[in-house]
């Protein structure tokens, strides 16, 4: 049986074949795909709309599964026992002695307040070829904040390279300018809170500069950036209110301080 005798046995599919090449048409031309698949899905029928999905759509959900995934990874740790993700990532360091598991697991001992635990672990890569790594010097510095020692955290912090990449720039900015209020060197913090929210990858710098400004007694201040911040939450994908859910209820507790 040819294919048209074949199709002639299932009128459907002839119906399933021009609504997919409908669907495929305005997915293409909504995503900005080259102009050749126009003509491809307009004239080349069931072979126009299976060359389309196998060569356009399916490898771009494939691409979406994998960005969605590496999203929601951090947000779903986060859930997790604290002392379970410190046994998991202890026995990933003694099988892996890396410069991220080390990072991670001092990172996590202070979340824990074990900070003694934290220095010892961090206390090899301090001296080494890593000392002036920016994740070690952030973690470094969020040891000193977890310490009560600002100045010390604030002198990790200004070593930092801010070139190194957007989200290491946004964090050490960030936590720079609580070291420095800390401090009370508030001229200082409030020039370093508006300098990390150029191009920030997160909520927190303008979260935690709203706090900073209720601490300066600057209401109205605060208000704006808070205002900001729930404009931004009614705007976002359900993904990034996961990924920011701590900012966004920060920023939600903080406008309830104000009224």
């Amino acid at each position: 049986m040819n294919l048209f005798g074949f199709l002639g046995h299932y009128p459907w599919l002839g119906y399933l074949s021009g609504a997919l090449q409908l669907i495929f048409l305005v997915h293409a031309i909504t995503t900005r795909r080259p102009t050749y698949w126009f003509f491809i899905l307009l004239f080349g029928s069931y072979i126009g709309v299976l060359a389309y999905l196998f060569l356009e759509v399916l490898p771009g959900m494939r691409g979406n599964a994998r960005r969605v995934s590496s999203t929601l990874q951090p947000a779903l740790e986060n859930l997790r026992p604290l002392e379970s993700r410190i046994r998991e990532v202890r026995e990933r360091t003694e099988e892996s002695d890396t410069l991220q598991n080390r990072a991670d697991l001092a990172a996590l001992l202070a979340r824990a307040g074990r900070e003694d635990e934290a220095q010892g672990v961090l206390e090899p890569l301090l001296t080494g070829i890593y000392a002036d790594d920016p994740l070690v010097l952030l973690t470094s510095a969020e040891l000193s904040m977890a310490r009560c020692d600002p100045a010390a955290a604030a002198a990790h912090l200004k070593r930092v390279d801010l070139k190194t990449s957007a989200s290491i720039r946004t964090r050490t900015l960030t936590l720079l300018a609580q070291a420095q209020a800390e401090q009370t060197l508030n001229s200082e913090a409030e020039a370093t809170y508006q300098q990390a929210l150029i191009g920030a990858t997160s909520e927190e710098p303008r979260v935690r500069y709203a706090a900073f400004l209720i601490a300066q007694n600057r209401s109205a201040d605060a208000k704006r950036e808070l205002d900001i911040v729930a404009k931004t939450e009614q705007r976002a994908s359900r993904l990034y209110k996961g990924q920011e859910r701590e900012w966004f209820s920060m920023a939600g507790k903080l406008r309830r301080e104000l009224n």
